[in-house]
């Protein structure tokens, strides 16, 4: 699997601001995805000894939930950490990963953000649009936005919101526990992504894509690193 849109990664923090820009005019947030039989999960993990770092990539049967494909990749830090730029770091080494996988998943889960990014541009949304992906992105902790607080039953949604636009949902994914934060990634609407969040998310808080993945890559991390 590669990316249809190639750009550098060797660039300064004001090329990447840019580049940013110009790709958020690309996101759509609409339904533009077929039948979902495989789901994507990606996670990268870094190195406390270098400056390595590694990115996984693990595709679930989207009804059963069972693990089809695990791939990891290795790669160099080759961008500083800078809020706001941050599928700049992580990106070229999940690239890597995509490049080994045999199967094609129709939707990938994010663990970080999507639309609900200051330039409406997250990792999410960064990946779907170089890929041409429906991605999904849905983080553990709030970027930006504010929310009413919501029931504590699971599945109770409040929408999250920037300068009077709604970037995402704040949904709750098990009862009386911390919610999580959907936005869209590329080619899928907001409703339609907190729906497979939420039935991603069986058992925990985070969907099951995000906690294979996170084992995947630390796993690796321990093994490879």
């Amino acid at each position: 699997m590669k990316p249809v849109i190639n750009h550098s990664w060797d660039l300064t923090e004001g090329e990447a601001l840019q580049l940013q820009k110009d790709l958020a005019t690309r996101v759509i947030k609409e339904n533009l995805l077929d039948k979902v039989k495989l789901v994507a999960g990606v996670d990268v993990a870094y190195s406390k000894e270098s400056d390595k770092l590694i990115s996984a990539v693990v595709i679930i049967d989207a009804e059963t939930l069972e693990v089809i494909e695990t791939v990891t990749a290795e790669e160099k830090e080759q961008f500083p950490y800078i809020p706001g730029l941050f599928s700049f770091r992580e990106l070229p080494s999940l690239v890597k990963a995509f490049a080994q996988l045999k199967s094609r998943p129709d939707l990938i889960v994010c663990d970080g953000q999507g639309y609900a990014h200051p330039r409406r541009f997250g990792l999410a949304c960064h990946l779907g649009v170089i890929f041409d992906v429906p991605t999904i992105g849905c983080g553990k902790s709030r970027l930006i936005g504010e929310y009413q607080e919501l029931d504590i039953e699971r599945g109770a949604i409040a929408p999250l919101i920037d300068n009077g636009e709604v970037i995402g949902n704040v949904l709750r994914t098990q009862t009386k526990i911390n919610p999580i934060y959907v936005s869209v990634g590329h080619r899928i609407a907001l409703t339609t992504a907190t729906e497979w969040i939420l039935k991603l998310s069986t058992d925990y808080r985070l969907p099951e894509t995000t906690r294979k993945a996170d084992q995947t890559v630390n796993l690796a991390l321990k093994t490879k690193l």
